[in-house]
């Protein structure tokens, strides 16, 4: 196990200019976002971890802005994609059209990249789009690239998928299915404003004032940044920790405690371990530390968790959430016995 002293020189000094980067950060979101702290350090985890996040919230609560002056503060290019139930997947990726040169005649076919093609894709509601379409950015989301007619192309390195979902109005939506949600890193509830928040908020977006945003970092620097996250040294302990967590929701593993076998339909496949460790280490990494610990593993657990447990009828009758049992879970002292050793 690498100790604290052990980490590169050079790395520990990264990582303070890091957790500085982060404080500047903040405070220029700050300038727009009233609040939602948890929510925006959120979606820094997910793009310093190289994931995507999924964001659900009633209208209004400003998700579609904090998702656009975070990639402006971070100088990502952006786009926004509104999904409607007339959607094609070609919409998203982008097409081949057909080309006549005036001199020759001849006709060629040439791609048109869609608006995927950017650092940050913003897709707004994308429950309100079908299957075909939702699919569209399966490809894009695993191996950051797009194939149309025969070719793939890939997409600009940093990528992120933010999606938006509302959660109060279910008609005429087409709910994710659990192999595209498990595609995403973090599910980020986005909750109502304080009164306080509220009156700021109102009073910020009535006058005449306009925020002009200086960037933190840029599409050149990101990549670095998401490598020395990677680097951050954890422990065979808390890696087992993690493990133990992600495998104790899963109702017919040894692992599962009674009430997972009770209440939960499906649990959390591999990738809730990996992400489990790796939103780990980027919580470490904006605050500036060297090494991973315990309490940030229970810091991401609930949005790593919440999208990838499915809760049966017993739970539907016995009013329990998923984010009921995973707090239970995250609790409880039997997983965190594995870090013991870190």
């Amino acid at each position: 196990m690498t100790s604290p002293e052990r980490v590169p020189s050079d790395d520990v000094a990264q990582l303070r200019r890091l957790a500085e980067a982060m404080v500047m950060l903040r405070a220029q979101v700050a300038q727009r976002i009233v609040g939602q702290h948890e929510v925006v350090d959120g979606i820094v985890t997910a793009i310093l971890a190289g994931g995507h996040a999924l964001l659900v919230g009633v209208p209004g609560l400003a998700k579609t802005l904090m998702v656009q002056t975070v990639a402006e503060a971070l100088e990502l290019s952006f786009n926004r994609v509104q999904f409607t139930p007339d959607l094609m997947p070609g919409d998203i990726t982008g097409t081949e059209i057909v080309e006549e040169d005036p001199a020759t005649g001849r006709r060629s076919f040439r791609f048109v990249p869609g608006p995927i093609f950017a650092h940050v894709v913003l897709a707004d509601e994308i429950n309100r789009t079908p299957p075909k379409t939702q699919a569209a950015l399966l490809q894009a989301m695993q191996e950051h690239q797009v194939t149309a007619a025969g070719k793939t192309y890939a997409l600009p390195d940093p990528f992120f998928v933010l999606a938006t979902q509302n959660p109060i109005e279910q008609e005429g939506t087409y709910p994710l299915p659990e192999a595209q949600l498990d595609r995403f890193m973090l599910d980020l509830r986005v909750g109502y404003p304080s009164r306080a928040e509220e009156e700021a908020i109102v009073e910020q977006t009535t006058g005449a004032r306009k925020v002009k945003l200086t960037p933190v970092l840029d599409a050149e620097a990101l990549p670095g940044r998401q490598a020395l996250v990677r680097r951050v040294p954890v422990s065979r302990g808390l890696i087992g920790a993690a493990v133990s967590l992600a495998r104790m929701t899963r109702p017919v593993d040894p692992e599962a405690p009674a009430l997972v076998k009770e209440f939960v339909e499906w649990g959390a496949g591999p990738r809730a371990s990996q992400y489990l460790v790796l939103g780990a280490k980027a919580r470490a990494a904006m605050d500036g530390r060297p090494m991973a610990d315990l309490e940030d593993v229970k810091a991401v657990a609930p949005f790593v968790l919440r999208h990838r447990v499915v809760t049966n009828f017993a739970a539907e009758a016995a009013d329990r959430s998923s984010d009921d049992l995973i707090r239970e879970l995250v609790a409880g002292p039997t997983w965190a016995t594995k870090a013991a050793h870190s």
